[in-house]
């Protein structure tokens, strides 16, 4: 078992927060070397991630991926405006600075909030589907500099193509490949436009994020349901850029919601330190989120949301939810109250999401189409509307709208949250109680990651490995049923593998952003089980790396 930090659950000491002052200094004084691996631009599952004092994060990074950005857009006609968003992360209010200087300078039409407010991931998406419907010509894209929940010294910049989801790995290749090129040659053909200037150009404009995001909420949430319920609601959005949000939902008439935590601070002072010591505002750990649940008998329901707002925690009277079961009781809900999707459109999930998403879709007697790891691959689906909800065990999900529209084809927590709240409202019960119920028909599978270091060679075997080369008869004692290094969703490689019975699975893969390799495991056969097939994944990549 992992083990836990002492001060696991508990607010950070004073002296154990970042200090900001440094952070900021570092992201205008120090610069990468292109020469340094480490200090590249590097794409992964969730854009550029990084840290000023590490010089992973710095001015010149984000001068050259924006840049990039602009040359990707003109390559591709894009003329429309570029939503720009950022979280509450310092370094995302640096860098948000420094993206509109090299987007003025390139003549980009920019979208910003409201006196320069946060702005949450969904929103963004939101806001992009919303420009293209109505507008033929002049797609619109956007920008989100976030680095999701990482800790408070860490920044991170995403890039959603027109169709408003997470761009696919081709087009951040490309950006990539680009922007390294630009650091290489120290950022001397980067078109830059000084602040001052660019925010008095024609070129920036304000947009009112929260009043297109929240008055549309109508059309993929039933408002009503939870406003007549008179269900007690309690959110803390973690410091995040979901605040201005909830304080505009708590404003619809009758919604009985409480927001337990107004505060932003990028130290973020009062999110208790997650399972290995540091802050890390992730609305799944019960760590991070332990002040919430220590207060849930004050609601009937409560969540929260992660500082760009593209995860959804869900906190019952009875526990915090896992990420895995609130998903299952949410695709179980839908498919069975959105009347005008399309008949067959089924559930999206992730490789390493729970099976009970399959054991769902048996009962429903919808398809189920499994992707590799990250959000990008459900957006064809969710603008088809092939799939009517997409998730990924992270905590992360989307669903179309009540018309089958797409509502964001990026990851939405305020969307799952109030999801939550209507199914509370229309079921009468608790998500929890729900996925009890489920469990008791359809299995109650006992599911755990687990992380092993990973290095350059290991992420090279696990993506050059084939089924043909894995000879595994048994899984935790039961007979191997499917070994897989492609989704069979899509076809696409998943980086790694995944090998399953009837009775349970593991999946084995390199982190797209730490130097850790993940082990999913699944049982739907106990405690021992799931030992035997942990035991067995572990095997598996020991003899893997011997090899």
């Amino acid at each position: 078992m992992p083990v836990v930090h002492a001060n696991a659950g508990r607010l950070p000491a004073p002296e154990t927060l970042e200090n900001i002052p440094a952070i900021m200094s570092s992201y205008y004084t120090e610069f990468p070397d292109p020469a340094v691996a480490a200090q590249r631009v590097a794409f992964g599952t969730s854009g550029h991630r990084g840290a000023s004092l590490l010089n992973t994060f710095n001015e010149e990074h984000i001068h050259a991926i924006t840049q990039a950005v602009c040359d990707y857009r003109v390559m591709k006609g894009i003329t429309g405006p570029l939503f720009l968003g950022r979280d509450t992360h310092a370094l995302s209010e640096a860098a948000f600075r420094t993206a509109l200087e090299v987007l003025a300078a390139n003549d980009v039409s920019t979208f910003i909030a409201e006196d320069s407010a946060y702005t949450s991931t969904p929103a963004v998406s939101h806001a992009i589907l919303r420009w293209n419907k109505s507008h033929a010509q002049g797609q619109a894209d956007g920008i989100v500099i976030t680095p999701s929940h990482n800790p408070p010294r860490d920044g991170g910049f995403k890039y959603n193509p027109p169709h408003g989801g997470p761009a696919e790995t081709k087009v951040t290749g490309w950006i990539e490949k680009s922007a390294n090129g630009y650091l290489e040659n120290n950022n001397r053909n980067v078109r830059i436009k000084h602040l001052r200037d660019a925010l008095h150009s024609t070129y920036v404009r304000e947009y009112d994020f929260v009043s297109a995001y929240v008055e549309d909420l109508p059309n993929v949430i039933n408002i009503k349901a939870i406003t007549e319920s008179g269900l007690k609601l309690g959110v803390d959005p973690l410091g995040g850029a979901s605040l201005a949000f909830w304080e505009r939902i708590a404003e619809i008439p009758r919604i009985n919601l409480t927001i337990v935590n107004n505060l932003v601070d990028p130290t973020f002072r009062f999110v208790p330190c997650d399972k290995d010591g540091k802050i890390r505002m992730d609305c799944s750990s019960p760590y991070a989120m332990r002040r919430l649940f220590e207060i849930r008998d004050d609601f009937d329901l409560a969540f929260a949301c992660d500082p760009d707002a593209d995860r959804h925690g869900i906190v019952t009277r009875q526990e915090l939810m896992n990420p895995n079961h609130y998903l299952t009781v949410a695709a179980w809900y839908l498919l069975r109250t959105r009347a005008a999707w399309p008949a067959d459109c089924g559930i999206g999930k992730t490789l390493v999401t729970s099976a009970m998403l399959d054991r769902v879709g048996q009962e429903l007697s919808r398809p189920v189409v499994e992707v590799p790891v990250g959000f990008k691959w459900f957006v064809p689906y969710l603008h088809s509307g092939r799939c009517g909800f997409t998730c990924e065990e992270s905590a992360g999900a989307s669903f179309l709208c009540f018309d089958g529209a797409p509502w964001s084809t990026d990851k939405d927590g305020p969307l799952l949250c109030l999801l939550a709240a209507e199914i509370m409202a229309k079921e009468r019960m608790s998500p929890s109680l729900i996925y009890k119920k489920l469990g008791e028909r359809l299995g109650a599978p006992l599911y755990q990651r687990l992380d092993s270091p990973a290095d350059d060679r290991t992420r090279s075997l696990l993506n050059a490995i084939s089924p043909e080369n894995v000879r595994m008869e048994t899984l935790g004692g039961s007979p191997v049923t499917d070994i897989l290094t492609q989704a069979p969703g899509n076809n696409a490689s998943i980086g790694g593998i995944k090998v399953a019975s009837e009775d349970g699975w593991f999946a084995v893969r390199p982190s797209g952003t730490e130097a850790i390799c993940k082990v999913y495991t699944e049982s739907f056969s106990g405690k021992k089980h799931l030992a035997a097939i942990q035991h067995d994944a572990l095997d598996f990549l020991e003899n893997l790396l011997k090899s």
